[in-house]
């Protein structure tokens, strides 16, 4: 059975937004938290246009080849822009988990969930087949770790405290405990990555 991840890259306090993020002003003052992915000499050969550091590609590369089918929340989703189309993978299809409707999809490779985590998971690992699934934005992580769907946790954590935002993590209901499996520094960026402990 496919995996189920949460990957981002955060602050050092945990935020993945600056101040006043939203459809049109992206991540807010936050852009920083991305620069990793153009602030080196090795081209991506999953995502065009991505010029990694060599410890950075290695495990970007890893991670975005066994991706199949993302699930991301509104809020991301909104902040993002993909309301006018595209996704976060350029393969992978997306799965919108959103309460609010989303009026007139402009990507076929998008789906809108409204029925809650477990099926938006659902849905998109019929479609991922052995691949992982990646779960995209706070909401839709915390959802994932309340119900227990997570395997993995990738942290890609940069060098600022940005003192305000969106969190990463949001409120559980109970602790979940982590083991590190591996750590990989790199320019401008920490690899982090755990396993969700059952």
């Amino acid at each position: 059975m496919s995996k189920v991840i949460g990957a981002h890259s955060v602050s050092v306090d945990g935020y993945i937004t600056g101040r006043d993020p939203g459809e049109g002003r992206g991540l807010g003052d936050a852009s920083m938290l991305f620069d990793w992915y153009f602030d080196g000499d090795r081209p991506s050969q999953v995502f065009d246009g991505f010029r990694l550091s060599e410890p950075s590609l290695a495990v970007f590369d890893a991670e975005a080849a066994r991706i199949g089918a993302t699930v991301a929340g509104r809020n991301t989703y909104d902040d993002s822009g993909w309301i006018n189309g595209g996704a976060p993978h350029p393969t992978a299809p997306l799965f919108v988990l959103t309460h609010r409707p989303i009026p007139d999809l402009k990507d076929e490779r998008q789906t809108v969930i409204t029925t809650g985590i477990e099926d938006a998971v659902e849905a998109a690992r019929k479609v991922a087949g052995d691949k992982s699934v990646a779960l995209m934005g706070g909401g839709a992580l915390t959802s994932g770790l309340a119900a227990g769907l997570v395997d993995e946790v990738i942290l890609h954590q940069v060098p600022i405290l940005l003192g305000s935002g969106r969190s990463f993590f949001q409120e559980l209901p109970k602790h979940v405990n982590l083991r590190l499996l591996n750590v990989v520094p790199a320019p401008g960026v920490t690899h982090l990555h755990y396993e969700v402990v059952r």
